[in-house]
């Protein structure tokens, strides 16, 4: 029987690109569970009903539009969501956070989640402690909060605005965006304020979707490294 991995997609426009890619090369059965439907985009705070995590070998919360503080404008489903990831964190099962995943697993662990003096966009280097799980990049960023990793955690990597990933038990937690590729980056631009809010950070958008073409291939080679490196180095450990 094949290791089942469930991907939590927050909204209807976060594919997980070669990240899922990666985890099905690896002999996984790949699962989806969106929070929020197509239709309620702009009106996230609805009511959820989480599967048990701890059915899954390794459980992957993706990136959202929102912040994992926001308890007002996304609390009926952001405390489930909390509520759930300790479960399965308590319960040994392997977890990679991806952005407001990687924000969401600090907070549920103890760290903390507020919104960043400025946000980071586009293709930057990161501050590694331990290059073999978490390559230098670079990386892509698209975010206006940042975390605080949880107590006993070990910083991995940081950049000058936030902190960029922790390890605690089997569990990785990260601020970048690993998943991203051209058609992700498209994606993303699909939906409501999506191109129009990099460009009132002062992102020209058409410029970083043609260096998010030119990343590619090695971004696809990259998120491959990280997917192997977190089963190989941090899913394995002992619970």
């Amino acid at each position: 029987m094949s290791p089942r991995v469930l991907f939590i997609q927050h909204d209807h426009a976060s594919p997980a690109g070669p990240i899922a890619e990666r985890f099905a090369q690896r002999g996984f059965d790949v699962e989806y569970f969106q929070v929020v439907p197509e239709e309620r985009y702009l009106e996230p705070n609805v009511e959820v009903t989480f599967p048990d995590l701890t059915r899954y070998d390794v459980v992957v919360p993706m990136g959202a539009a929102w912040g994992a503080w926001d308890d007002e404008g996304i609390g009926r489903w952001l405390a489930p969501e909390l509520d759930a990831v300790r479960a399965a964190q308590a319960a040994g099962v392997p977890m990679l956070g991806i952005c407001f995943g990687g924000q969401l697993l600090a907070r549920a662990l103890g760290g903390s989640v507020a919104p960043a003096p400025s946000g980071e966009f586009g293709w930057h280097v990161v501050h590694s402690d331990d290059e073999k799980l978490v390559p230098q990049g670079p990386w892509f960023q698209w975010h206006h909060d940042r975390f605080v990793p949880p107590p006993g955690a070990r910083e991995v990597a940081r950049s000058p605005k936030a902190s960029q990933a922790f390890v605690i038990g089997r569990t990785l937690g990260l601020q970048f965006h690993p998943e991203v590729t051209s058609d992700v980056f498209d994606a993303w631009l699909t939906v409501p304020g999506g191109a129009d809010s990099l460009e009132g950070d002062g992102v020209d958008v058409d410029v970083l979707r043609a260096q998010t073409r030119h990343e590619d291939e090695p971004a696809t080679r990259r998120a491959h490294d990280l997917v192997d490196a977190f089963l190989d180095e941090v899913a394995s450990r002992e619970p």
